[in-house]
């Protein structure tokens, strides 16, 4: 019998190659390199690049209507990471999931994790039932949501159970009950139409979960 044997050298170097895919499976995949708009579609007059993040609106003017950049892939079963901040008197935004481009319209269908005063840590159905479908306990959201600053939504869609955390601190847990309401579809992120504001987002990550 024959035995293929590695230098000790390379025989490390898979060993670290292996680390880091499982590494970078446990963390997710990046949507967004930091740089450019691969893989995303949108109306790139509302939303820019800057720092490394995805800036939407501005501080200079009002926001004629809700704009969202989409991913140009579909998504169903997943764990999403944003780290986001919003600027402005009166600024709103948010992230949508499992969502559909409304076709000929700017608007989009489905999930948002929402933010703004009022709506911080909400599940909103944007364009569909048009309203909360679940709402954090404000004074817990008050504790952590950090205004005009950095901040983190991790979200977990998975099957029929829809969960999301704002800075570590769970402000959804809710099951869906209507069987027509699709379980995939794209991540956009959302500026709110409004006064003059920003929405930005980075460290955008998604790990698809396996059935």
């Amino acid at each position: 019998m024959y035995r293929t044997v590695f230098p000790f050298g390379i025989v490390l170097s898979l060993l670290s190659f292996v680390a880091l895919v499982q590494a970078a499976d446990e963390k997710g995949t990046p949507l967004f390199d930091g740089k450019t708009f691969d893989g995303w579609e949108g109306n790139l007059s509302v939303f820019r690049i800057e720092d490394g993040a995805i800036v939407g609106g501005s501080l200079k003017e009002k926001i004629a209507r809700n704009e969202f950049l989409c991913t140009k892939k579909e998504y169903g079963d997943f764990e999403l990471r944003v780290t986001f901040k919003l600027l402005g008197e009166g600024a709103n935004a948010g992230i949508q999931y499992r969502t559909k481009r409304i076709p000929n319209h700017h608007e989009v269908s489905g999930y948002q994790a929402d933010m703004g005063e009022g709506y911080w840590g909400a599940l909103y159905d944007e364009s569909r039932r048009n309203k909360i479908l679940a709402a954090p306990d404000k004074e817990a959201v008050a504790k952590v949501a950090k205004l005009n600053d950095w901040n983190e939504y991790v979200i977990r869609a998975e099957g029929k159970h829809i969960q999301q955390w704002l800075n570590g601190t769970k402000t959804v847990d809710y099951t869906e009950t209507d069987d027509s309401v699709a379980t995939t579809g794209v991540i956009a992120l959302q500026i709110h139409g409004g006064p003059p504001s920003e929405a930005w987002y980075k460290n955008i990550t998604i790990q698809e979960l396996k059935k």
